[in-house]
């Protein structure tokens, strides 16, 4: 019942054209030539977030730190062969208002390349103060180049909910039950 009177809220701040109950989104960048996150279009969700440099890969999940002898974060670009992982340093801290915390999520084109985030969304906490990372996997059957500075996922700023825990003896019944994934079969038609 919680969700219906959320969306209603943000359904109904939406409509404004200038919503100043949203707070602002306070960055700090580590260097002068990091990319300030950024919508591509003024209504976008999601701001993109660009690689500065690159922290770690994993690779036959195995943490290389260093390739060839050399640190992974000097190199301006990255081959990601199919599975490997990468942490990216995105280059800039966060603050966020209480209530709200930061979702990462894979970009669209994550369909065309097989380029997503490993925990999607991943989850930045109100209180979190260092570096925002993005961890990324290639799921595609080929190899993929990263560079520096390219945009690698989307940030976006969600409200949060905080209920309290309730122990019960037993859950109420409803029609679907216990029935899981694919309990609703793939050829019956929609309602």
């Amino acid at each position: 019942m919680i969700w219906l009177y959320i969306l209603k809220f943000f359904m109904e701040s939406s409509m404004t054209k200038k919503n100043t109950s949203v707070p602002k989104f306070r960055i700090e960048l580590i260097a002068d030539d990091v990319v300030i996150p950024q919508r591509v279009f003024p209504t976008d969700s999601g701001l993109d977030v660009t690689v500065y440099k690159f922290d770690s890969i994993y690779r036959n999940n195995e943490k290389l730190e260093e390739v060839n002898g050399k640190p992974v974060s000097e190199f301006d670009e990255i081959v990601l062969k199919p599975l490997d992982r990468v942490l990216v340093n995105s280059g800039f801290k966060c603050a966020l208002a209480p209530g709200f915390d930061i979702q990462i999520r894979s970009r669209s084109s994550a369909f065309k390349y097989g380029l997503v985030v490993v925990n999607s969304p991943g989850t930045v906490d109100e209180q979190y103060r260092g570096v925002v990372g993005v961890a990324l996997v290639n799921v595609s059957g080929v190899d993929y180049v990263i560079k520096k500075g390219d945009r690698v996922a989307q940030l976006v700023v969600c409200p949060v909910v905080y209920p309290e825990v309730e122990v019960v003896d037993r859950l109420d019944d409803t029609d679907r039950g216990e029935r899981g994934w694919g309990s609703s079969g793939k050829d019956q038609p929609l309602k």
